[in-house]
């Protein structure tokens, strides 16, 4: 086990791991650091700079999310040196942008956390724009759209596709005011590695990556809903965004909150259209003398399905029937499958598709 350090932080003491950074620290505490570029799921760049708090000792303004802490440390995270930093620094952002905080778009991606902190800490005095001649590049894939105005280069997106889904689609390109985020030789999302799992999306931090088919479906009155996906037997959690009874967009929870981390795949994340799909069965069927499908009442529907298993087993024995059971549906809709197999029908040939 590591040894445990004491540190002052806002005139309040906490003890945390040996090894863990001030931000640690003050989340311990409850005291709000703004980030830009940290996720608990990547490594700690401090690229950002909004994170940057006063230590004793220290001659700068030192990154809270990659400074390590040590016994005795005295932090001041909102000292006048502190938020003087923040206002000028959100003034650059914004004069990178060449917006004024108003103008922000509100949501995109999953929101937009510089404009947030741009309201919450307030800015310095307003800047000229500034000339970035990050050039747009066509891109057919469906889900991933990217917007290099709004990007802010802090590197979340492309470290989260290297160090959690280590597939490194997408790099910083580029030098200067010209850096963005491109592909290599700058070729299309769906010919480069990507798996289009949208992670750069749930990390950007001002929507400069945005799913495709969100763009203009989605208002600020959609209401959100957990649920979980039912693609596979993992039991990710997901974040429906339901407007007038129809899911329009789909995110995931927060990092370290569920089953799956706050990752999704791409069936998860994108693959919600079946849901509203006019071909998309909303009744049970079964077939007719003439051999047709016409709808039925779900009672109905189970007694001619137990009959027909009946017939078989009577017919041919236990044998010859055979269950297999779906890894979309629960663990305990699973188990209930294996129970009807063997103590109903007394047969063993039963399987689960997740097994093979």
């Amino acid at each position: 086990m590591s040894e445990s350090i004491k540190l002052t932080i806002d005139g309040q003491s906490v003890q945390i791991s040996e090894g863990q950074t001030v931000l640690d620290g003050a989340r311990k505490l409850g005291i709000e650091v703004p980030t830009l570029c940290q996720d608990d799921r990547v490594d700690n760049a401090g690229c950002c700079r909004m994170c940057l708090v006063e230590i004793d000792g220290q001659r700068r303004l030192q990154p809270s999310c990659a400074f390590k802490a040590t016994e005795g440390m005295n932090v001041q995270t909102a000292s006048n040196k502190v938020e003087k930093h923040r206002k000028m620094l959100l003034s650059f952002y914004l004069a990178d942008h060449a917006i004024d905080v108003d103008g922000l778009p509100a949501e995109r991606g999953v929101g937009n956390t510089l404009r947030q902190q741009a309201q919450t800490y307030g800015t310095g005095p307003t800047l000229p724009a500034i000339h970035a001649p990050r050039v747009a590049r066509a891109d057919n894939n469906p889900y991933i759209h990217f917007d290099p105005a709004a990007c802010v280069l802090c590197g979340l997106c492309t470290r989260y596709c290297d160090e959690v889904e280590a597939v490194s689609a997408i790099s910083l390109a580029g030098r200067g005011a010209a850096t963005t985020i491109a592909t290599a030789d700058q070729i299309g999302l769906l010919e480069s590695s990507c798996e289009l799992c949208g992670g750069c999306i749930a990390v950007c931090p001002t929507g400069a990556m945005t799913e495709k088919p969100s763009l203009e479906n989605v208002s600020a009155k959609a209401e959100q809903v957990r649920s979980t996906c039912n693609f596979c037997g993992v039991g990710c959690q997901l974040d429906l965004h339901v407007e007038d009874d129809k899911v329009v967009r789909v995110t995931s929870p927060p990092p370290g909150t569920t089953v799956n981390d706050g990752n999704l795949c791409v069936k998860g994340r994108f693959s919600y259209e079946f849901i509203h799909h006019k071909d998309r069965l909303t009744t049970p069927l079964i077939r007719n003398e003439a051999g047709q499908l016409v709808p039925t009442s779900w009672s109905n529907a189970i007694q001619v399905a137990a009959r027909g298993l009946m017939g078989v087993r009577d017919k041919h024995g236990t044998d010859a029937l055979g269950f297999v059971s779906s890894s979309r549906c629960t663990g305990e809709e699973n188990y209930l499958m294996q129970k009807l197999s063997r103590a109903a029908f007394g047969t063993n040939n039963c399987h689960q598709c997740a097994a093979t």
